[in-house]
């Protein structure tokens, strides 16, 4: 059972904007029993713990709701906040040429398409949109769904089976291993960014008919880049497929954004799977896979969240053709967005925090301990600044950190307003 105590003995709830929504369910001395004929058995016991504390102590980091739209600058508990852990990369939240067309398809086509992509839920301009995904990416086709994460499930879930094997960067996003899981595909993990730890397991592995390696371009966690030249050098010597997921990549890398291949300066033919969010960069929802024609119209066919989940709704289909064509024509938001990363991670430097292996628009502050990053968290909110605390098991124990995201829209002032609550926060 789980005693939450404050240090006063007194009941605690969560304060406004910090964890109220649970409805006193972290009031002090209430138990929970994790017995293993329960629903909720006790691997639930550390989150529990966890959030009770920061409950306690008025610092419950998440699901803070938001009173406008996303930005440099957002209203929430009633004041504004500069946010600090936006996926807005670009700065394209908010811009009316982007709202303009997703209220023009409402006006088209309405709310939803009443079906799924393959039955009834095609409107013409799903197909518009992703010609202009493909040749954004530069691959043959492109095919979406309704995130990012339905399209990793969708690809390795699709292609791939018990006979092969699928070899992970150690950091690879969840929905990676998830989509393996589904799949049943046997898994191998190599060293992070390590070429030699990833022949050492294409060689020493299970054997199986068909390889796939797969990466991310930008490390959702640490902000680092893959090795990509090096990938594709090593799917050449030993014939294995590879895949990169450009979720964090897309918009941010290259000179005109198109991910980690135009950041490299290597053809994007060069993988065989691409895949990527159209929620971050691209300020809209769902996901994309670029690959040949070949490969797309098998998907199209075999793909499970493509035959059976909802077509992206016509708001949100418009808003990333929409988007691709700004970025089109406003490269430069790329670049800008890449002197304020290094100007916030270079500030950060200096004040003596660990930004780990950052060098995009992530930045990581890496924390010891839970605890300290979840209060670091809350007095940083308490200060106007919106940061996300990252702690395990999405990271391993002893590296919770607090994950910094900045965009095209942030000020040289809104960055140093942010370098001066860390500085306080400092001591």
């Amino acid at each position: 059972m789980i005693h939450n105590r404050s240090a006063s003995n007194g009941v605690r709830t969560c304060s406004v904007g910090s964890g109220d929504l649970f409805n006193g369910f972290f009031e002090t001395g209430r138990e929970w029993n994790f017995r293993k004929d329960q629903l909720v058995d006790a691997r639930a016991r550390r989150v529990f713990e966890l959030m009770g504390r920061a409950c306690e102590g008025g610092v419950y980091p998440y699901q803070l709701p938001l009173q406008s739209r996303s930005g440099p600058w957002v209203k929430a508990e009633g004041r504004d906040m500069l946010m600090l852990s936006s996926y807005d990369y670009l700065g394209l939240i908010g811009d009316p040429r982007v709202d303009e067309a997703a209220i023009e398809a409402i006006r088209t086509y309405g709310t939803g398409t009443g079906g799924v992509r393959m039955l009834t839920g095609t409107i013409d301009i799903h197909h518009e949109m992703e010609r202009e995904v493909a040749e954004f990416k530069g691959m043959p086709e492109a095919i979406t769904f309704s995130s990012g994460y339905l399209a990793n499930m969708a690809v390795v879930a699709s292609l791939f089976s018990v006979q092969d094997r699928v070899i992970l960067d150690s950091l690879s996003h969840r929905s990676l291993v998830d989509a393996c899981r589904l799949a049943g595909v046997p898994i191998q993990r190599f060293k992070h960014n390590d070429m030699d730890s990833l022949r050492q397991e294409i060689n020493n592995g299970s054997t199986a008919n068909r390889t796939l390696v797969i990466s991310d371009g930008v490390f959702s966690m640490d902000g680092d880049i893959c090795p990509l030249p090096d990938l594709i050098q090593v799917k050449r010597e030993t014939g294995c497929f590879l895949m990169i997921d450009e979720s964090h990549a897309s918009g941010v890398l290259g000179a005109h954004g198109r991910g980690t291949d135009e950041h490299y300066g290597v053809s994007a033919s060069e993988v065989d799977i691409w895949t990527g969010s159209l929620a971050k960069g691209i300020p809209s929802n769902g996901g994309f896979v670029a690959v040949s024609q070949q490969l797309a119209i098998f998907l199209q066919h075999s793909a499970a969240p493509f035959i059976f989940s909802a077509a992206l709704a016509p708001a949100s289909v418009a808003a990333v053709t929409a988007s691709l064509r700004v970025l089109k024509k406003e490269p430069e938001r790329v670049a800008r967005l890449a002197n304020n990363a290094k100007f916030l991670r270079d500030g950060l430097q200096a004040l003596g925090y660990d930004t780990g292996m950052s060098e995009t628009a992530i930045i990581p502050v890496i924390f010891n301990d839970e605890a300290s990053c979840a209060f670091a968290a809350g007095s940083l909110r308490a200060a106007g600044i919106c940061v996300t605390p990252i702690m395990f098991p999405a990271v391993p124990l002893g590296s919770a950190r607090l994950r910094l995201c900045v965009t095209a829209a942030h000020r040289l002032d809104d960055l140093e307003f942010a370098l001066d609550g860390f500085k306080q926060l400092r001591g």
